[in-house]
């Protein structure tokens, strides 16, 4: 039977760097110095991972918390401390980070469970932000090898926050430039109507709106002839002498 201290769970913590939606790796080749990017779960190195900011007093319980299952599974030759493994931000906050491997042998593991704060599980492909408010609950695995310490295996995320994701844009503001309008000036306004040809002879015509046959005559439309836009006027301007220009 699993030892309870190897559980916790820890509540009302700042989402950081989440990748939960599907299994990363980190790839050297990726982007100008290296990044994460999605894999299968059987790839060297494939996890599921997030950080978490939790305040100084959190940090403190949980490092005593993951002290206490570090003795209870320690061996006789691992060393008797571990060092902090969490970062401590400028604000006094501290950086804590869980995840979960992709696979153990061949063996894939199950995904992390994400629900939201009524505890309904989310869809399988959810992204959590960061920014967002979480309870997390992992477990302690204890190890001792080139260093030694407490992982923490994160076994589910609770979204009792969410921060909706914001999408950034690459480039600052052009004063004085185009703003695009609420309403497109060259869009179709008119609304198109469909209808159904049917083949009627003169008398169930009369029938239907129950009207006499018209003979008048009808005047043929007169015809509108659009003026073309004058075409652009040059303005002498020779395209080499631009590109010379770089030189200068």
């Amino acid at each position: 039977m699993a030892d309870e201290n190897m559980y916790y769970t820890i509540e009302g913590v700042e989402a950081l760097y989440p990748k939960l939606d599907t299994t990363y790796k980190f790839d050297q080749k990726a982007g100008k110095n290296g990044a994460s990017v999605k894999c299968d779960p059987l790839d060297d190195g494939a996890e599921y991972s997030m950080s978490f900011v939790m305040s100084e007093k959190e940090a403190k319980a949980l490092y005593k918390a993951m002290a206490v299952a570090y003795l209870a599974k320690k061996e006789g030759n691992w060393p008797d401390k571990f060092a902090l493994p969490f970062k401590k931000n400028d604000d006094g906050n501290f950086i804590g980070k869980c995840k979960l491997k992709g696979a153990y042998g061949t063996d894939k593991t199950t995904p992390p469970l994400q629900v939201d704060a009524q505890n309904t599980k989310l869809p399988a492909d959810f992204q959590l932000t960061s920014g967002s408010t979480v309870n997390l609950a992992f477990t302690f695995v204890p190890y001792s090898m080139r260093d030694n310490g407490v992982s923490l295996r994160l076994n589910g995320v609770q979204v009792t926050e969410y921060k909706p994701m914001v999408s950034r844009s690459p480039f600052g503001v052009v004063e004085g430039g185009f703003v695009a309008q609420p309403d497109n000036p060259f869009s179709d306004t008119t609304s198109s109507v469909s209808s159904t040809s049917v083949e009627l002879d003169d008398d169930d015509s009369d029938d239907i709106f129950g009207d006499e046959p018209d003979t008048s005559v009808v005047e043929e439309p007169k015809k509108v002839v659009k003026k073309s836009a004058p075409a652009p006027k040059e303005d002498g301007t020779d395209l080499s002498s631009i590109v010379e220009g770089w030189d200068d």
